[in-house]
C-alpha cells in the first residue's frame, strides 16, 4: 500500500511538472516559441534569436532556468518583378528548461516552416502560415531522490531502496500551427499585427510509464493543446516617439493566461536605426480551481542598434509568491542578418 501510494503522488508530480509550458515574458523575442507562423517575419533574410529566463534565483536552491536559440530564414518567392512581395522561410529552434530539486526537465529541437503571401499589388496586407515539428525529452534524475526505506536509523538516508521507479526520461513528438495577419497602410506608418496559433494539437500522452507497464492508480496524462491568439500594433506619435500596444492570449486545459501592456520605442538618432524601448505589462491568469489572480508586473527594457536588438525585462510577481527574492529576469538577444527595413511583418520585442 505504501508504494502504491508513493507511486501515485509520484506520478502527480512528474505529471504537473511535464503539464508546464513554456513561458517567455519577452514573447515577441522569442517568435518561434510564440506563432510558427513568425518564422521569417523579419526586416532581413536571416535572424539569429536568443532569450534566456532565471525565475526566482535567490528564492530556491535549484531555481527554474529556462532557455531558447533559434535561426530562421526567409527568401523571394515568385519572379524577381513580380509586384507581390510573397516569401518563404524555414526555422530550427532549440528550447530546454530545469526545474527542482530532482532537476526535472524537457529539451526540445524543432523545425518549422512558414509561408508570407500578400495579398495586394501594394503588399500592404500579408497573410502567412507556418507549421513547427520537433521531438522533446523529459528528464529526471534520481540521484538526490530520498525514500522512507533508505532512513538507516540514526543520521541519514544511505540504505538501498525498494522502491519500483520507471524510466528517468521519455520522449515525445510535438507540432504546432499558426496564421499571422499583418496590415500596413501605404501612406503611414501605422502598422497592425494578429496571429493565432495552436501548440501539441497531436494531444499526446506525457508520463515517465509507459502505459504497458503503468498501475491502475495511475492516470491516463495528456498534454493538452494550448491555444494562443496575438495582436499587437505600431503607432506613430511624432517621428521619434512609437507607441507598441501587444497583448498575447493563452488557455490550455483549465489554465488561461493573458499578457497585455505597452511598449515606448524612442529614436536616439536621426543617421542610424538607434532606439530604446521602455514597456510594462500585466498578467491575470486563471488556475485550474477556477480563481483569477494577477500573476506578475512586467518591466522591459530594450535597446535598438542597427541590426541588433537586445531585451531585458523583470517580473515582479504578487499574491503568494511575493516575496523580494522571488524574482524573474530575462535577457534577449537577436541578430538580424542583411537588414532590411522593406517589409515589417512583425513587432520588435
Amino acid at each position: 500500500m505504501r508504494k502504491s501510494i508513493f507511486l501515485f503522488f509520484a506520478c502527480c508530480f512528474f505529471l504537473s511538472a511535464g503539464a508546464q509550458d513554456r513561458l517567455f515574458s519577452q514573447f515577441y523575442a522569442s517568435p518561434l516559441t510564440l506563432n510558427p507562423a513568425l518564422t521569417g517575419a523579419f526586416e532581413g533574410t536571416y535572424r539569429v534569436s536568443t532569450i534566456y529566463r532565471d525565475q526566482w534565483a535567490k528564492a530556491l536552491g535549484d531555481p527554474y532556468s529556462t532557455f531558447s536559440t533559434a535561426l530562421d530564414l526567409r527568401w523571394r518567392m515568385g519572379e524577381a518583378k513580380s509586384k507581390y512581395k510573397d516569401h518563404a522561410a524555414v526555422g530550427l529552434l532549440f528550447f530546454t528548461d530545469k526545474a527542482g530539486a530532482l532537476e526535472f526537465s524537457t529539451t526540445q529541437i524543432s523545425v518549422s516552416g512558414a509561408y508570407h503571401k500578400a495579398l495586394d499589388l501594394r503588399n500592404t496586407q500579408f497573410i502567412s502560415l507556418g507549421f513547427q515539428a520537433g521531438i522533446a525529452q523529459k528528464n529526471i534524475n534520481y540521484a538526490d531522490a530520498t525514500f522512507e526505506d533508505q532512513f538507516n536509523g540514526t543520521n541519514g538516508y544511505s540504505n538501498p531502496t525498494g522502491e519500483r521507479l520507471p524510466e528517468n526520461n521519455f520522449t515525445l513528438a510535438d507540432y504546432s500551427v499558426g496564421l499571422n495577419y499583418v496590415f500596413s497602410p501605404q501612406y503611414s506608418k501605422l502598422r497592425l499585427f494578429f496571429g493565432a496559433a495552436m501548440h501539441h494539437f497531436h494531444n499526446t500522452t506525457v508520463s515517465f510509464y509507459h502505459k504497458e507497464n503503468s498501475e491502475s492508480v495511475l492516470p491516463d496524462n495528456k498534454l493538452d493543446a494550448r491555444y494562443a491568439v496575438q495582436l499587437s500594433a505600431f503607432v506613430p506619435i511624432t517621428d521619434d516617439l512609437q507607441l507598441l500596444p501587444r497583448a498575447i492570449f493563452d488557455l490550455q486545459g483549465g489554465h488561461f493566461k493573458l499578457d497585455a501592456g505597452a511598449n515606448l520605442r524612442i529614436s536616439l538618432s536621426s543617421y542610424k536605426s538607434i532606439a530604446m524601448h521602455i514597456g510594462g505589462y500585466a498578467r491575470p491568469v486563471k488556475d485550474a480551481d477556477e480563481s483569477y489572480r494577477v500573476d506578475a508586473f512586467v518591466a522591459l527594457l530594450g535597446i535598438e542598434f542597427n541590426n541588433v536588438l537586445m531585451g531585458m525585462s523583470y517580473d515582479l510577481n504578487l499574491g503568494e509568491v511575493a516575496d523580494f527574492n522571488r524574482r524573474t529576469f530575462e535577457f534577449s538577444v537577436a541578430y538580424l542578418g542583411e537588414y532590411d527595413e522593406d517589409l515589417i511583418l512583425c513587432p520588435k520585442f
